[in-house]
Order: structure tokens, then C-alpha cells, then sequence
């Protein structure tokens, strides 16, 4: 079965992001942990020990135009913000999924951990990427 375009560019999306991560000095611990109740995109671990949960949203040329002008919903970088995906909605299927990998990993209850949206955009017509990262997304 082919991808759809879209999932193609959260694939690239996701792996600029892992790129960016351990380029901090993060160690890419698990991708893409999925339960029928929601996903983690990146899981890793800081210079500091701490897990963080990473949910990754990706912009693209090719959905709209990066610094081009558009309508909403267009996916462009001008008109669409990647956190205002982060809705409560969104949120509480984050916590299920977290609270899910942190009993079946049996991680201890005093590791410290946190959520944060990495926010790829990226221009196919040049081949650059940016990323930003929202750190500390509270739940």
C-alpha cells in the first residue's frame, strides 16, 4: 500500500526532528510507540536523563507554501500554527499513551519526563528544514 503524501511528509518531518534531537545530544530511545489510543512520534533521552515525549507536526511547501501567502487550512507556514494542533483532545490521548509507555516500560516513578512539540517546516524547493522546538507542553 502506497503513503499518502501527507504521511510521507511527517515521515520526513520526523526524521529531521530525530536529526535535530540528537544533534542536541538526545538519544533517540523508540519511534512511533503506537497504541489503538494514540501515538508517541519520538520518544528520547536529555543530556539530563529526563524522557522526553516528543510529538512531531510538519509543515509543508508542498502543502501550501512555506513564507507564501494562503488561506487558513492551507498549510502554509503564514496561515498554520503546528501548537494549535495540541488541542485538549489531543492532549489527553498524549497522556493515555504516555502514562501507557511509562507502565509497560516499567519506568520508575521518580524518572522525570516531559511532553514537548517538535515543529518541522520544510521547503522541498530549496531542501532546508527548520525546527522548533516547544519545550515542557503541559498535560
Amino acid at each position: 500500500m502506497a503513503k499518502s503524501a501527507k504521511r510521507a511528509i511527517g515521515d520526513v518531518g520526523e526524521d529531521i526532528a530525530c536529526t535535530y534531537l540528537v544533534g542536541k545530544g538526545w538519544r533517540i530511545i523508540e519511534r512511533n510507540y503506537w497504541r489503538p489510543w494514540g501515538e508517541i512520534d519520538i520518544v528520547a533521552e536529555d543530556r539530563e536523563k529526563r524522557l522526553r515525549f516528543v510529538e512531531v507536526k510538519s509543515i509543508s511547501r508542498a502543502l501550501g507554501g512555506v513564507g507564501k501567502e494562503g488561506g487558513a487550512g492551507d498549510g502554509s507556514c503564514e496561515t498554520y500554527r503546528p501548537e494549535e494542533n495540541m488541542h485538549p483532545q489531543k492532549l489527553r490521548r498524549l497522556s493515555r499513551v504516555i502514562q501507557t509507555y511509562l507502565l509497560e516500560k516499567h519506568i520508575r516513578e521518580q524518572q522525570a519526563w516531559q511532553l514537548d512539540l517538535a515543529c518541522v517546516y520544510l521547503d522541498f524547493e530549496t531542501r532546508r528544514a527548520r525546527v522548533q522546538v516547544l519545550e515542557n507542553i503541559i498535560i
